[in-house]
């Protein structure tokens, strides 16, 4: 069995496409094909079911893609091994967070990884709705829910609060509720209901039955950029609204604690610019601890 066919066969199932997996290896599509009947036949049994709208692995397919895992993960840590003499971390690092966490707390900090580290790449990308590390979206992820399946390995990195914000203006226009019923009242900022992924992300309900927001957006940046314009009353996390004098607490007896965890996929563990970059994260959230709080 050849090592390249396999890392074909990883590539397609990740991809789900072999015009996709062709790509991304610098192949080109005839060689990727030919290459994967070659492991087919080689293991005597189906790995795909190929059609015109993508590769699905059949259930030997899916059986194989487990040891296929764990070969990948043995050639990475033989690798990191014979190059751990190197003092140099070089390679490319893709980091996933959601947008509050990633842009308003993470971007800014990162440039001094790059900076002690002129060899390392660092790649910082949105979370979606639908996110694989085992088909390497991303090296390390920052999630708000720790994943329960997949040969995955979660850490919790901090908690952090949430609570009510307004802006000045909005205030010394339409007042200051003094109650929770009050807040109907009010122009309310919130989550489109049917995009809210994770039950965590339903804060509303934890302040209230009745939340009708007037103005819903989509991402945690653009319910504060519109609470921060005057829109109304939104749930914001705190530690990106204490750190700006335009907002307002609301309620602030009203707290709403998350948390944040690492997960990484148990193959990348090895790597020296993963196992970095995952560090440098924790050390730089364990010494803001405060801020999230």
């Amino acid at each position: 069995m050849n090592w390249d066919d396999i890392r074909i066969f990883l590539a397609v199932s990740r991809a789900g496409q072999i015009l996709a997996a062709a790509k991304r290896l610098g192949l080109n599509h005839a060689t990727v094909a030919r290459r994967l009947t070659a492991l087919e036949t080689a293991l005597e049994t189906r790995l795909f079911d190929r059609s015109t709208s993508g590769c699905f692995l059949t259930e030997a397919g899916s059986r194989f893609l487990d040891s296929a895992e764990r070969m990948e993960a043995e050639m990475m840590s033989a690798r990191a091994d014979l190059g751990g003499n190197s003092l140099e971390i070089s390679g490319t690092v893709r980091i996933g967070a959601p947008d509050g966490f990633g842009v308003a707390y993470l971007a800014p900090r990162l440039a001094a990884l790059t900076r002690a580290h002129p060899g390392l790449t660092v790649q910082l990308v949105p979370v979606p709705r639908s996110f694989s590390l085992s088909r390497r979206e991303a090296d390390i992820a920052i999630t708000i829910d720790r994943p329960e399946h997949g040969r995955l390995i979660a850490a919790k990195l901090v908690d952090y609060s949430l609570g009510l914000y307004a802006s000045k203006d909005y205030i010394a226009q339409k007042g200051m509720p003094a109650t929770v019923a009050q807040l109907t009242t009010h122009d309310l900022v919130g989550y489109v209901e049917d995009l809210v992924y994770s039950p965590a992300l339903n804060y509303a309900a934890e302040v209230t039955r009745d939340w009708p927001a007037r103005f819903e957006v989509a991402s945690a940046l653009g319910q504060t950029e519109a609470v921060r314009a005057g829109a109304g009353i939104g749930i914001l996390h705190a530690f990106i609204a204490r750190s700006d004098e335009t907002f307002v607490p609301v309620l602030p007896e009203i707290k709403l604690t998350r948390a944040y965890w690492t997960v990484q996929h148990e193959s990348t563990k090895p790597l020296r610019h993963v196992a970095l970059a995952l560090e440098f994260v924790r050390k730089t959230v364990a010494k803001d601890r405060a801020m999230f709080g």
